[in-house]
């Protein structure tokens, strides 16, 4: 435990970057080898497309990263969050511990809130707009999204009075369930469902994914599946069922372009429909 403390104390901006690529690249073969949808589409196209967007969240992230370090210094210093109450526990129980309530406050929580608020749906909407979800789809929001995420993370280090080292932790775990959870893979079911008791499977998230209420509005979940079923928000569907994008019509250029992607939050016809039409299935011929 104390060289993993060690390590995310201290861990370099590019080792961070090599997780983000690494994990890419990884998933990225893997679904090239045992495609879970297996419908031909521009992968190098849409993959550029959500590198975009990746390139812009880092940008944003970097730009705030001073505001997460004044945050732990400041809970640091003033005792304050939830971990200094548990200081006698053992240092992998604060850990764990932490490492939930960063995910409930800083992913779980502004996920919820996203999809009940209609601005912040408008700005959410660019990551369910992906009618291709993959490995690529984990980093496909919005910059504006990325500020009310950085936001929110803020507020969960305030929380959890988490140190620095925890919160790269965290936010490294993040960057690669992220990208295994969207990724265009088919785990055996049993082993899916026996991993969704625990951590976000590629199958729960992507139930997410489908286009249609009830649907889009459960498995809010990030890094941790415990909180969608603490919090009556986990749902299942059959995998043949899925049909991905979102329940309200845009011309297919709206949402396939970086420039189309940047304005869609301005765009009228960004209401949301219960009962649609179905869509033709993934495994339809």
């Amino acid at each position: 435990m104390d060289g993993l403390v060690a390590y995310f104390t201290t861990i370099p901006s590019s080792h961070r970057s090599l997780i983000l690529a690494g994990g890419i690249a990884f998933f990225w073969l893997w679904e090239l080898a045992a495609p879970l949808d297996r419908r031909p589409y521009a992968k190098g196209g849409h993959a550029l497309v959500n590198v975009f967007f990746t390139g812009t969240t880092i940008i944003v992230n970097f730009a705030l990263a001073f505001l997460l370090l004044r945050t732990s210094a400041w809970a640091d210093a003033a005792g304050v969050g939830l971990l200094p109450w548990l200081a006698a526990l053992p240092l992998a129980m604060q850990a764990l511990i932490g490492l939930l309530v960063l995910d409930l406050v800083g992913a779980w929580l502004p996920h919820f809130v996203e999809h009940k608020t209609p601005l912040l749906w408008r700005l959410h909407l660019v990551h369910h707009s992906d009618r291709h979800v993959d490995t690529t789809t984990a980093n496909r929001h919005h910059p504006g999204e990325s500020v009310v995420r950085f936001v929110f993370t803020l507020l969960a280090v305030a929380v959890t009075g988490a140190p620095m080292w925890l919160v790269f932790l965290y936010q490294s775990l993040s960057v690669v369930l992220s990208q295994f959870n969207h990724a265009n893979i088919a785990l055996p079911a049993a082993l899916d469902r026996a991993l969704s008791w625990v951590v976000v499977s590629p199958d729960m998230h992507k139930v997410h994914h489908h286009y249609v209420l009830p649907h889009t509005d459960a498995n809010y979940g990030n890094v941790f599946a415990v909180w969608d079923r603490l919090f009556g928000t986990f749902m299942t569907i059959d995998r043949s069922r899925l049909v991905y994008g979102i329940d309200t019509h845009f011309d297919e250029r709206e949402h396939t372009t970086a420039g189309a992607l940047l304005t869609m939050p301005l765009r009228k016809g960004t209401r949301r429909l219960v009962d649609m039409p179905p869509r033709v299935s993934r495994e339809a011929p």
